[in-house]
């Protein structure tokens, strides 16, 4: 098969992976501080920033690698299904309706295919399990809370917009926390990286990260532990939602807070036993992801098939 770039746009970063089939050959990781540049710069100047990152990045891999065939990208968006341009993205303020696939195949001169990244995600998981049947839900743990949907055939679901699954911006408490999506109350407030934070500063006033904060819970402080227990239970009500309306087996949990996944199974179980209706109980599989954070890269390199 030939080779095939995958790209994973995180909030700090670009890794950029180069494919062959399922292999990964070589992973590249690019300094990428997109959400500051959109915050500094306005609109129009971010995204030239932007492209030009994202440009260079590719071509430094393309130097090594000039036989791909394909660059597959996955971003923090809501991807429009029929125009194929990134209509908004709520963590990177002020970028709407731009087009990165036809942006940047006109700068690197190969085919680039843009897909939500958790949609990417979800294909690369669904990709690396061997494409089980029944179809399959991902739920990303990060900054925020991404979500995508394999349907029982093995097709990407995104919906006529282009924002099926954002299951971060389920609103789990009316008038709650604000959300970067312009509503309050969404799940990704509670059960992401920033959503502990948020929890736990709440408590204590002390500002800390996620991963600062999974330590202190492993230590036995009360205020971590319940932060990542609001994370699990927010988690868990989301995921039984989407569970009556589609009705897959096969639940992926990934992204970096899947590392904290010991601080929260009991908690989620619980809840998602309690609020599922009965007969799905015991019946939904959730497993942490195995991908070892390369699901995103891989997701959007064979996404360029389609």
């Amino acid at each position: 098969m030939a080779m095939r770039i995958g790209i994973d746009v995180g909030g700090t970063n670009l890794r950029v992976g180069v494919f062959s089939d399922l292999a990964l050959i070589e992973e590249t990781r690019f300094q990428a501080s997109f959400s500051r540049l959109c915050k500094e710069y306005a609109p129009e100047q971010a995204w030239q920033k932007i492209l030009e990152v994202t440009a260079n990045a590719i071509q430094t891999v393309l130097l090594k690698y000039p036989e791909v065939e394909a660059i597959g990208i996955g971003f923090p968006g809501f991807i429009d299904p029929q125009t194929h341009t990134i209509a908004q993205s709520p963590n990177l303020p002020g970028l709407k309706n731009v087009n990165l696939a036809a942006d940047l195949s006109r700068i690197v001169g190969k085919k680039v295919v843009v897909e939500n990244d958790a949609n990417a995600a979800a294909y690369g998981e669904y990709c690396m399990a061997g494409k089980p049947e029944g179809g399959l839900i991902y739920m990303g743990l990060g900054t925020g809370v991404g979500g995508g949907f394999i349907d029982t055939s093995g097709r990407l679901y995104s919906g006529q917009h282009g924002v099926a699954m954002e299951v971060g911006h389920i609103i789990i408490e009316p008038d709650g926390r604000q959300c970067g999506c312009g509503n309050k109350g969404c799940m990704e407030q509670y059960a992401s990286a920033s959503g502990v934070a948020i929890s736990y500063f709440n408590v204590t006033k002390q500002q800390c990260t996620a991963a600062q904060i999974a330590e202190l819970a492993k230590a036995g402080n009360i205020a971590a532990i319940s932060a990542y227990e609001v994370a699990a239970k927010a988690l868990a009500q989301t995921l039984a939602s989407i569970a009556k309306v589609i009705d897959v087996k096969n639940v992926i949990i990934g992204g970096g807070m899947a590392g904290a996944w010991t601080l929260m199974q009991k908690s989620f179980t619980q809840r998602l036993e309690a609020d599922l209706i009965p007969v799905l109980r015991g019946k939904i599989s959730v497993k942490t992801s195995t991908a070892h954070d390369q699901a995103g890269m891989l997701g959007a390199a064979m996404l360029t098939l389609r």
